[in-house]
């Protein structure tokens, strides 16, 4: 027998069809939810057998496909809710003083105070740096964590009640699990380094190393200076091939590779091998400068049309024009209301619209006390002028992590803005609210006529959208953050829903009718990427903890193939933009971009010539 809490789902139309094909359903589920099913914490439908919970939104039994039934969380596609926890809007406080123990090299016990409602805690949602652990139920103050031998983490936990409201985040709790046993032993030395070398480029590759845990990554060095490092994401090797581009021309240079493994015993160098570079480019990536270095984080960026650089600091809560030629740098303001978030949240994207020349407005997204907002704000004579500013658009949930951010002008001159889910994987799949979608904004904050769905929002399902670019043809490209499996770069049509929280990249429910597919993903470990631009419809995309560029030329409305740049040479990067002479602009995010403290980082904005 099925048994299910006294509650009604949410949706009207489940309302009136729990009456007329609840039996349906019935027979649909038989075999899959036994005898022994039963009822889980809060409104949910479990299955007793497999401990798996039925999906109602995705609704797969109407197309006769059978139900679907992922993972339980108490989620909103898995809940029914009565019209009283509709009403509720109100979200929990913040759990307190939360705290670990009994630390080991693989698990954790997280604890922490419970939080209080105008209803009732229905669930506690624990993370570590904006990645989603467990969901646990409303009575529960401690769990235990499963983590990864050496790896440093921040956990936190936010409270979540019935109605779907989602707290603000408790304070972090850092970790740095301990190896799970003594090992001296270094790996062995990398052999059969060779090089090629196609203009300013030099390709290396060499046979794996062995090791007796295993090898975690290859330290590439140009003479005595690291070029770069090949990851591997702990459940496989790394890659043993490496490109170095942007090479000076006609140039002589000498490589060697070293191996690691998870506790820094490090091999004998390989052998070395000697190359030299060729007269011309010869590659699509031709040379790197850096522009400046910046104590704080360089999140949004935009060229003027004079050819200087403004770009925002997210944690110091104010913006920076930069001359590209001397590397001169001028602050032109600090802007207001801002607040961080003890995570990604604070001052974050930049657009200017192509009137900027005679209107001088700056569009800014933002955290405040509040939310998550855009507003706009004229530059006056090298300075921002505060009494001009203007809210476009508040009300964006805000949380310590899943902000999104970027915004961008496209050329039916609307303002496209990103908006993260805000820790709450309801909102991505809500089209009245905010969070989780990509939006759309007349330049006066007014809502086009043409949204789809009468509001801003212009596509939904995101989790975490952080890069946003147009290609040659109009079409609106999107870079997503996944949750623990895959990354994913969208190309977002009008109305689209991309499938979060159901489905990640391509892992999960994702067959569901009407989600759409990303155009191409990538693993967390290779990617977690944020910016993207587009320079003559090819794709470049900034990743943090893959510490790479990825190249993708766009071919018939995809993303057939992507070249891998910069792995691991300037660390995790978060911002790539055009620059004006047909090359980019690209960003680091390498310390303090979790933890919102001004002036703790030490970053660099580069030039990357392109051919």
């Amino acid at each position: 027998m099925l048994v299910t809490s006294p509650h009604l789902r949410r949706r009207p139309r489940i309302l009136l069809a729990i009456a007329t094909a609840f039996a349906s359903v019935l027979a649909l589920t038989a075999g899959l939810l036994t005898a022994n099913a039963s009822a889980a914490p809060g409104p949910t439908v479990r299955d007793g057998s497999s401990g798996r919970c039925l999906d109602a939104a995705a609704r797969s039994t109407r197309s006769g496909a059978g139900p679907n039934t992922p993972a339980c969380d108490g989620q909103r596609d898995q809940r029914r809710t009565t019209a009283a926890e509709d009403a509720d809007t109100e979200p929990p406080t913040v759990p307190g003083n939360p705290r670990v123990s009994d630390l080991r090299c693989d698990s954790v016990t997280f604890a922490w105070d419970a939080a209080s409602d105008d209803v009732a805690v229905a669930y506690y949602d624990v993370y570590h740096d904006g990645q989603l652990m467990k969901s646990v139920g409303g009575d529960t103050r401690s769990t235990s964590l499963t983590v990864v031998p050496g790896a440093s983490w921040g956990l936190y936990v936010n409270a979540r009640d019935e109605a779907g409201n989602v707290s603000q985040a408790s304070d972090t709790v850092p970790i740095a699990a301990p190896q799970c046993q003594a090992d001296d032993q270094a790996p062995s030395a990398p052999d059969g380094l060779t090089a090629s070398v196609s203009g300013t480029t030099v390709s290396l590759r060499w046979s794996a190393s062995s090791d007796n845990i295993g090898v975690r990554a290859y330290d590439v060095y140009r003479g005595t200076a690291k070029a770069g490092t090949v990851n591997g994401n702990g459940a496989s090797a790394p890659d043993t091939t490496f490109i170095d581009s942007g090479l000076d021309a006609e140039t002589d240079y000498e490589y060697h590779v070293v191996a690691r493994d998870a506790q820094s015993n490090t091999s004998a160098r390989s052998e070395t091998v000697n190359v030299r570079t060729e007269a011309a480019c010869g590659s699509p990536v031709c040379g790197v400068t850096q522009v400046a270095t910046d104590t704080d984080i360089p999140w949004g960026l935009v060229t003027l049309p004079d050819g200087s650089i403004l770009y925002t600091r997210r944690d110091a809560q104010d913006i920076v024009r930069l001359d590209p030629g001397t590397g001169d740098r001028t602050t032109v303001g600090t802007v207001p209301d801002v607040e961080s978030t003890d995570g990604e949240g604070g001052l974050l994207g930049l657009a200017i619209a192509p009137t900027f020349a005679t209107d001088h407005w700056l569009y800014i997204m933002h955290t405040s006390p509040r939310d998550n907002r855009i507003v706009r704000i004229k530059l006056e004579d090298d300075k921002l002028a505060t009494d001009t500013s203007e809210v476009l658009l508040s009300g964006i949930l805000r949380n310590k992590f899943h902000n999104g951010g970027r915004l961008r002008f496209g050329p039916d001159g609307k303002l496209y803005a990103a908006t993260g889910d805000a820790q709450n994987g309801d909102n991505a799949q809500d089209k009245d609210s905010l969070n989780g979608k990509i939006l759309r904004l007349d330049p006066d904050g007014s809502v086009p006529s043409d949204n789809p769905f009468g509001n801003y929002v212009w596509s939904y399902g995101h989790r975490n959208p952080q890069g946003l670019a147009f290609d040659s043809q109009g079409r609106l490209w999107e870079q997503e953050f996944g949750n623990a499996v895959m990354d994913e770069t969208n190309l977002v049509t009008k109305g689209g829903n991309y499938g979060w929280p159901a489905c990640e990249g391509t892992s999960g429910t994702c067959d569901t009718a009407g989600y759409i597919a990303p155009k191409r993903t990538y693993s967390t470990a290779d990617g977690s990427c944020s910016g993207i631009a587009v320079v003559r419809d090819v794709l470049y995309v900034a990743c943090e903890r893959g510490t790479r560029m990825y190249r993708a030329p766009i071919s018939d409305g995809g993303l057939p193939e992507a070249q891998v740049y910069f792995n691991g040479t300037y660390g995790r990067l978060r911002t790539v933009e055009p620059a004006p002479d047909g090359g980019l602009w690209l960003t680091t995010s390498n310390t303090g971009d979790k933890d919102s403290i001004p002036d703790n980082s030490d970053e660099q904005i580069l030039h990357v010539a392109l051919d």
